[in-house]
Formats: structure tokens, C-alpha cells, sequence
């Protein structure tokens, strides 16, 4: 969703065995860049709904959100002005299926192996490394402070961190 010119995006980092989930993009603006899985939030959306719904599309997985490590504010490589809601999820159902239109391909890599990869490989490489730092010192906070709409989403966890 873009609001006053600020586009409001959500992405998650799903986490399985100290792996993250990366994805590559096959879009105009991020052709052949891994990402997490993410995108705006649509018009009137509850943030975490969003969240879980991106994933579904980019992922074909459905996930429980557990925590946030924080709001990012960036001016994006396609120069728009982005906040970004970002989340760390787990697998709790579905497969991986890729459409390969927009998502070409994915991959499980090593949370301190993506901090070293290239600037170039990466969507908005600063930010995405940013949210890697803060998964791996833990600074998550809890989902709560995103007060959902009620019964907005089944695979939405609003424990505490």
C-alpha cells in the first residue's frame, strides 16, 4: 500500500534449523535478488494478516508469526520512501511452491552466511542485512505490539517474546 507517497511493505524471516528462508525475485525492480519473503501491505490490511498472506503467495508455506525484530525506514533502490514491518515466522504448513514469474527460485542458508553475501545479490541489501543483525542478537519484540483486528488471521501468534 502506498500512503502520502510512503509504501508500506511487511517480510518475514521463516526459520528452520539456524536457517532463514531466502527467495529471488523475478520482478522489474529486484530481478535475480534474494529477499525474504515480503510485499505492501493492501488497503486496509492488518499488518500481521499481510504478513502471512506474502508469505502464502511467494512461498506457497503457511507460517506463524512469533515475534518482530522492528520497523525499518528506508528509501528503497526504486528511490520510494518504504516502512518496512518485519517478522520472524515458522513453517506450519504447506509446501514450497514457486510460481516462477515473480519468485524464480529459494534457498535455506545460514543466518551469519547471509550477512557476508554481496550487496549486489541482495534487495536493499543495508535493510536486509539490518533485520539479519537483529535476528541474530535476538532484539525481537513481542507481536503485541501490533494489535490486530480480531480473528484476522488463524496463523497469526500474538504470544509474547
Amino acid at each position: 500500500m502506498t500512503q502520502n507517497g510512503i509504501v508500506l511493505v511487511v517480510s518475514v524471516s521463516l526459520m528452520k534449523n539456524n536457517e532463514v528462508l531466502l527467495i529471488k525475485e523475478n520482478k522489474a525492480s529486484a530481478r535475480n535478488k534474494w529477499n525474504f519473503p515480503s510485499g505492501r501491505i493492501e488497503d486496509g490490511e492488518d499488518i500481521c494478516v499481510a504478513a502471512c498472506r506474502e508469505v502464502k503467495e511467494e512461498t506457497g508455506y503457511d507460517v506463524k508469526l512469533s515475534k518482530a525484530t522492528g520497523v525499518y525506514n528506508f528509501i528503497s533502490n526504486t528511490n520510494h520512501h518504504v516502512i518496512l514491518f518485519h517478522f520472524i515466522g515458522e513453517i506450519i504448513g504447506g509446501s514450497l511452491a514457486i510460481d516462477g514469474a515473480e519468485i524464480i527460485d529459494s534457498q535455506w542458508i545460514a543466518l551469519h552466511d547471509l550477512v557476508k553475501m554481496n550487496h549486489e545479490e541482495l534487495r536493499d541489501a543495508g535493510v536486509l542485512k539490518q533485520m539479519t543483525e537483529a535476528v541474530l542478537k535476538e532484539e525481537h519484540y513481542p507481536l503485541a505490539l501490533f494489535k490486530k483486528q480480531l480473528g484476522a488471521c488463524s496463523t497469526y501468534n500474538d504470544t509474547k517474546s
